[in-house]
């Protein structure tokens, strides 16, 4: 094996049997570790984001909608996991927002839903990663000229993980997901218990910046800062068949458990800190601390617990990203599959994982975390917006699904009723009622989604949220334009009845730059490729020709040498120039190239010799009819 394919097989591990593919299916445990991690660890700072907006009024009022804003987010997230729980019912083999989109509203629909949660995957890994780091600044502060670094090679981690399969990952992470579900509750709890027995704690807010004055924009500016919390909830959704048999029932049930987890941790640490009167710190303080960490230290105090919360929230803030790895290259495949990505994206690679997908996040989210410099309160604003997109047109699409039905249902009843055939009227007026109320509740999910994502974009665009918008449409202008080529490229290539197989004659050319005892299987090779078969030697010496003319001779292969002089030196030039010439004479002539090639036995050794062929495969690369290929001989000692 080379050396490449040692360090790979050390990194990601050995390559994996098609027939074991049903041995990397995730059980319920494992599926929340790697497809709800997003959603739990929002938890972390989706309270901190919504006081750093309330506060600004400075103002009381203006703080004690904290819990309330909780608990109105809370609903909203019952609303958008019930829709998801019919979505995963509806289409158990990997539906999805994407493919839901595309079935029931169409392929722009479809598109403009693939491109919201491409761009919505990309600014989790950036943000989970970024928040990940700030939990560690606030275990080490010293470490804080070092951000960027860290974010990076965590998403290097992260990569090589999901490179290993979803198996692999799943392991890795039920730690530190579990642990940090855990030691939230006690914390909560804990607060819950120390808040019964004291009074609410008042908090020492700054003097507003007369700009945010209490009213309801700031509320709704709140309340979308809170809608981070959200982001992932889709992904269970997205990824059903990364689940054991029966996928459908697992899948449900992780999504049942992801939002009785999320909502209960969200309302119990946005209640714990508006009764401490918590106050969010602003990175440049020396002291900064996140919300989570005030509570904990304000409970339990700087002990152990403290120190094992922060760790436990710094791990699963970086493994949070692991939800984008898992759902970005899976997205990313079905719409290559249809034709808006490179198809490359689509292929399955030595661990049964979409490892293009996988390799192209991590990319483009080193690049968006080296760009906002690690911030997680510079790309939280752009964050939300492209999953509310997704919420909407998956449950717009999921209403049509069920109108769909319910037609069919009418259609079938009434053409039975027809034929005089004996109906249940009982069974047919219940699953008409319950096709009527799923749809009514995905049109009232629709609904509260789309009112949201016009919020964000009316509250936040002053954040910058136009940068999302224009990522959602240079995506769509990329998925137009790939799709165009390979449409035309199918156009182009399609047989019809009048197609048949083209006159050809051939032509060999053989680069001799030298005679020796490495060229003689190449001369033998160039002689039964075809009747026209010709040595060229491209004369960048006098004496080296000569001695090439000479040698040739001596030997006397079956073959003519043609020696092409080349007062510039070059060794392409001549060649191709001869090459036209031989095509200029016969339009229908295919040429093959022939260059020996030297394998040394130590990779070192190849340094030390010339691969014309390099040169040549670029410089006719681009030709029609001609060919370029080595013949390689091995240099034992």
């Amino acid at each position: 094996m080379s050396f490449i394919g040692n360090v790979k097989r050390l990194l990601i591990g050995r390559p994996i049997h098609t027939k074991h593919a049903h041995n990397e299916r995730l059980n319920v445990p494992f599926g929340l570790a790697v497809f709800a991690s997003d959603a739990l660890s929002s938890v972390a700072y989706a309270t901190e984001e919504v006081l750093l907006v309330l506060v600004l009024a400075g103002s009381l009022a203006a703080y004690n909608t904290l819990t309330p804003i909780a608990l109105v987010l809370s609903l909203l997230l019952v609303i958008v996991a019930f829709s998801y729980y019919q979505t995963i019912h509806a289409y158990p083999d990997n539906g999805g927002t994407y493919i839901v989109s595309t079935d029931n509203l169409g392929p722009l629909a479809g598109q403009f839903a693939g491109a919201a949660l491409l761009v919505d995957y990309v600014l989790t890994v950036a943000v989970s990663i970024s928040a990940g780091v700030q939990a560690v600044i606030s275990i080490n502060h010293g470490v804080q000229p070092y951000a960027v670094p860290i974010a990076c090679a965590a998403v290097g981690f992260l990569c090589v993980m999901n490179l290993r399969g979803a198996k692999e990952s799943g392991l890795v992470f039920a730690i530190p997901t579990f642990g940090f579900v855990i030691l939230v509750a006690v914390l909560v709890g804990r607060a819950i218990f120390t808040g019964l027995q004291e009074p609410h704690t008042a908090p020492v807010l700054p003097a507003g910046d007369g700009l945010h004055s209490m009213g309801a924009f700031l509320i709704l500016r709140g309340f979308t800062a809170s809608c981070t919390a959200l982001t992932g909830t889709e992904a269970i959704a997205n990824g059903v068949k990364a689940f054991k048999s029966p996928e459908a029932k697992n899948a449900s049930r992780a999504l049942i458990m992801m939002v009785v987890m999320l909502g209960t941790m969200f309302i119990g640490i946005s209640w714990a800190a508006w009764h401490a009167g918590i106050v969010p710190k602003h990175m440049s303080d020396p002291t900064y601390q996140t919300v989570l960490a005030q509570i904990a230290e304000q409970e339990f105090g700087r002990g152990w617990f403290y120190a094992a919360i922060l760790i436990a929230t710094a791990a699963i803030l970086f493994l949070a990203a692991n939800t984008a790895f898992a759902d970005f290259p899976r997205l990313a495949s079905f719409i290559g599959r249809d034709g808006y990505l490179p198809r490359q994206l689509s292929s399955l690679g030595d661990r049964l994982v979409y490892q293009n997908g996988i390799i192209v996040l991590a990319i483009v989210s080193i690049l968006l975390i080296v760009k906002f410099n690690a911030d997680p309160h510079k790309l939280i604003p752009l964050y939300a917006l492209g999953v509310f997109v997704a919420f909407t047109l998956s449950q717009a699409g999921m209403a049509v699904h069920f109108l769909k039905k319910r037609k069919m249902t009418v259609y079938r009843h009434d053409r039975e009723l027809a034929v005089g055939e004996t109906l249940d009227e009982v069974a047919y007026q219940k699953r008409r009622r319950k096709l009527a109320i799923q749809m009514a509740i995905s049109i009232v999910g629709a609904i509260t989604t789309f009112v949201v994502a016009c919020i964000i974009v009316v509250t936040k665009w002053e954040e910058r949220v136009w940068i999302v918008v224009i990522a959602f449409a240079l995506l769509m202008l990329i998925f137009r334009i790939v799709k165009g080529h390979y449409n035309s490229l199918a156009k182009s290539l399609s047989l019809s009845r009048a197609d048949a197989l083209p006159e050809m004659r051939s032509a060999t050319l053989l680069l001799v730059p030298r005679l020796h005892r490495g060229i003689l299987q190449a001369i033998k090779y160039a002689q039964v490729t075809a009747d026209d078969c010709r040595a060229l030697h491209v004369s960048l010496s006098h004496e080296q020709t000569a001695k090439v003319k000479d040698d040739w001779g001596h030997f006397g292969a079956d073959m003519p040498l043609v020696i092409l002089e080349s007062p510039y030196r070059s060794l392409v030039s001549p060649l191709t120039d001869y090459i036209d010439e031989m095509q200029r004479v016969d339009k229908n002539l295919m040429v093959t190239v022939i260059v020996p090639q030297a394998v040394p036995k130590h990779w070192w050794q190849g340094l030390l010799h010339n691969n014309a062929a390099i040169q040549l495969k670029l410089a006719l690369g681009s030709r029609r009819n001609v060919v370029v290929t080595n013949v390689r001989y091995f240099i034992e000692s």
